[in-house]
């Protein structure tokens, strides 16, 4: 018998599953990290030096922002060499909603990011539910809410949230694609330009997803490697812009060489170091990937191309620190979730629960953690025991940031004697009060000290600040 050509054509490819309904159940995880958060910010602490960054910058006028980030500028005198250029739209995002009537607080910053974690998880749980099933998804967004790196993150006015936000509509955006053709291209595309403007690694999230997608459909994954391709420009942009302006090296020397172990290093943060969360998650998360139906080769993709694209970058130079990666890792809580869902029937709810307890102990820790800097006890105690006249002098830039932006909120009334770096301590004062950073004991290196010394002034008193971030110390000299 001949065969016709219809015979030889190839097969059409199974149509994609029905896309699920939503489900209420799939609000639980955002509501669980909500949650969680407002359990982490009830104690109150002050800023560190990279929120009060954020707060410094995002209550500038708009133009004087743009400005900074176009020219490399830094916005204050003391932060001349810190310019707000990367993570720039974040800076732009923070003050369109410090602009919002009664979110002008130090809280209302950290608040920001805990919503936008809220809702990267709540696209999460939704782009997984319609690839694996309503189980999976709402798993995968429990295990990401409760796990340690991503709520330390979701607290912290700082860019991951949003970085999550966007990472989570970009995988909507993939799974929309993959069962209704061609939707979900715009949204992959916008989201994934999101994900790398909030932080840049975000990009190699964005690699994953175009590789899955070319593995699951081959030769019609082409309108989304294009959409892909992109969502990369604005970021490569950006990075362009900064490396045009003199501030692309900027924060390399707080990188990390991981020395072949980055991938080991990463999952350990990612379970905040604890033994039980971190072996179950390895597991259950390899099972997934060789096991789970629907959601196998984007979860192995989520996980995998971002570390092996970040440790062959660290051939060249070095390039991890653990929050970098949170838009990667988030992959592990998607693999760990279907490989829970992937064992039989009578083990999937003791195994998924045990998880969550695992990940919730792991995450214990944290509602006993102290204030990673004290700038606002600080100015509080200055409040009470300066004298008007006495010069307030922070002398680097870390005890500047604190200082200049606690006497802001809290104590207008030192203004008129604070002094503030490239100035130094005035030799002709009778007191003066001095704000330094220690580094593991050590003040850090000024000027002031032989300054003080010989104006006839000596060290009298001193008040240390302990932190986890930073240790300040306040110091009273006197003739």
């Amino acid at each position: 018998m001949t065969a016709t050509r219809a015979d030889l054509s190839p097969a059409p490819a199974p149509p994609s599953p029905a896309p699920r309904r939503w489900s209420p159940l799939e609000l639980l995880p955002p509501l669980s990290v909500l949650v969680l958060g407002v359990v982490l910010l009830r104690p109150g602490h002050g800023l560190w030096f990279d929120e009060l960054f954020t707060a410094e910058v995002a209550r500038r006028p708009l133009g004087e922002i743009l400005s900074a980030i176009l020219h490399g500028e830094g916005v204050t005198s003391y932060l001349d060499g810190v310019p707000p250029s990367y993570n720039a739209p974040y800076y732009v995002a923070a003050h369109a909603w410090l602009s919002l009537p009664g979110l002008g607080t130090d809280t209302s910053l950290r608040v920001l990011s805990l919503v936008a974690t809220a809702g990267g998880l709540a696209l999460l749980t939704r782009a997984v539910t319609r690839l694996a099933g309503a189980a999976t998804g709402v798993l995968a967004g429990f295990v990401g809410a409760a796990s340690p790196l991503l709520l330390e993150q979701a607290v912290e006015a700082r860019s991951y949230g949003l970085a999550v936000l966007a990472t989570g509509a970009t995988a909507l955006g993939l799974a929309r694609w993959l069962q209704e053709p061609p939707r979900g291209l715009l949204l992959l595309g916008l989201a994934g330009a999101g994900a790398g403007l909030a932080h840049w690694y975000g990009v190699t999230v964005v690699a994953a997803f175009v590789l899955a997608a070319l593995l699951l459909r081959g030769r019609r994954a082409l309108p989304l490697v294009l959409s892909g391709a992109a969502a990369v420009v604005p970021p490569a942009l950006l990075i362009g812009m900064n490396l045009l302006n003199g501030t692309g090296g900027r924060n390399a020397e707080h990188l990390l060489d991981t020395d072949a172990r980055m991938a080991g290093l990463a999952v350990a943060a990612w379970a905040g170091g604890q033994p039980a969360f971190l072996c179950l998650t390895v597991g259950l998360a390899v099972l997934g990937a060789v096991r789970a139906r629907g959601i196998r080769v984007v979860g192995g993709a989520w996980v995998l191309v971002p570390l092996l694209l970040l440790v062959t970058a660290e051939l060249v130079r070095p390039v991890y620190l653990p929050r970098y990666l949170l838009t990667g890792l988030l992959g592990l809580a998607v693999l760990a979730a279907a490989g829970a869902l992937a064992l039989p029937r009578w083990l999937r709810a003791p195994v998924a629960a045990l998880l969550l307890v695992c990940a919730l102990l792991a995450s214990a820790p944290m509602a006993e953690r102290g204030p990673r800097e004290r700038s606002d006890e600080l100015v509080a105690t200055l409040a009470g025991v300066h004298r008007p006249g006495e010069p307030i002098v922070a002398a680097d830039q870390r005890s500047a940031l604190g200082l200049d932006h606690y006497v802001r909120t809290l104590a207008p009334q030192l203004r008129a004697d604070v002094v503030l770096p490239p100035d130094d301590a005035p030799a002709d004062a009778d007191r003066v009060w001095l704000i330094r950073r220690l580094i593991d004991g050590v003040p850090e290196p000024t000027d002031d000290d032989e300054i003080m010394r010989e104006a006839g002034l000596r060290r009298t008193d001193v008040w240390n600040y302990s932190a986890s971030k930073t240790h300040l110390v306040l110091q009273l000299w006197e003739r």
